[in-house]
């Protein structure tokens, strides 16, 4: 099975650049690496091409113009062009674990997509880890395990066995984009993440609700999958869950309205679902007609 590895960033190069040093020192590497870019302009493009030359995984890059916060969009093209069975979503401030990749891989299965959560580390270990040090994947790394969107301290250590038997319950937990995995197959049955949703939030729980509708299920990840979440300054707004927001009527009308599939998703990029927009051994970036 061929995975392909997303990573979606915007403007912190410093931090993307330790994101991909923990992609090479993965114990699976995934068969593509691909940064979908929203619009940097700090230098990330040269920072990636400079890391693919030696990188032990193909590593491609894909930036558009910055218009905002179009996280969807830039997810999109970059499931469009993919190569992979199966597709693993990150963001670009996530330190992984040595196995995060075979995590993902050893717990997808047929009718099923997962979702995995971050450790929210605290200011000072940020920094730390910015500087080139080590994370730490234990209980007592100095993480904020209070914050309602990071993993609880329980679950803050590695243990396959402990997570196959989780994943068997209930789903449960927050949707979050920046630590997910699917089947491409399924995500181009619903046509990705709805482009319409610009802006902060929400686009990830509407597609998780699509997917849904049209019969998978959501499993937990829990001591698995494990990954460091960079302190950063927050795009979110005060309440992420105000209904009265564009991106959350649209969640709303989905889940309501049992939508399986939306209008403005994948398909607005054939030019990348067709063709290969990289060289042959997947080495060169190059910046197709479509950015």
């Amino acid at each position: 099975m061929k995975l392909s590895l997303i990573v979606v960033s915007y403007n912190w190069c410093a931090a993307l650049q330790r994101v991909l040093q923990s992609i090479a020192e993965q114990q699976r590497l995934p068969d593509e690496v691909i940064v979908a870019d929203d619009g940097s302009s700090d230098g990330t493009d040269a920072m990636v091409a400079g890391m693919a030359a030696g990188f032990p995984a193909p590593l491609h890059y894909q930036w558009q113009d910055d218009l905002g916060f179009r996280a969807a969009r830039a997810r999109n093209r970059a499931i469009a062009a993919a190569r992979g069975d199966y597709v693993v979503l990150i963001d670009g401030d996530m330190i992984l674990h040595p196995a995060f990749v075979a995590d993902h891989l050893a717990l997808a299965a047929p009718g099923y997509f997962l979702q995995g959560g971050r450790l929210k580390l605290t200011e000072r270990e940020s920094a730390r880890l910015l500087q080139g040090g080590r994370p730490v994947f234990a209980p007592w790394v100095d993480a904020d395990f209070k914050d309602w969107s990071g993993t609880r301290r329980l679950y803050a250590f590695h243990q396959l066995a402990l997570a196959r038997w989780k994943a068997r319950g209930r789903n449960g937990g927050r949707v979050m984009s920046c630590n997910m995995s699917f089947w491409r197959d399924d995500l181009l049955a619903v046509n990705g993440f709805d482009e319409r949703m610009e802006g902060y939030g929400a686009e990830d729980r509407e597609l998780a609700a699509r997917l849904e509708n049209a019969g998978l299920k959501r499993r937990q990840l829990k001591w698995a999958a494990l990954a460091c979440h960079l302190e950063h300054r927050s795009r979110a707004q005060p309440d992420v869950d105000d209904m009265s927001l564009p991106n959350n009527r649209l969640f709303a009308r989905t889940r309501d309205q049992r939508i399986r599939r939306c209008d403005q998703g994948i398909d607005q990029h054939p030019e990348l679902l067709v063709g290969d927009p990289w060289d042959p051994i997947g080495r060169e970036l190059r910046r197709g007609a479509s950015l």
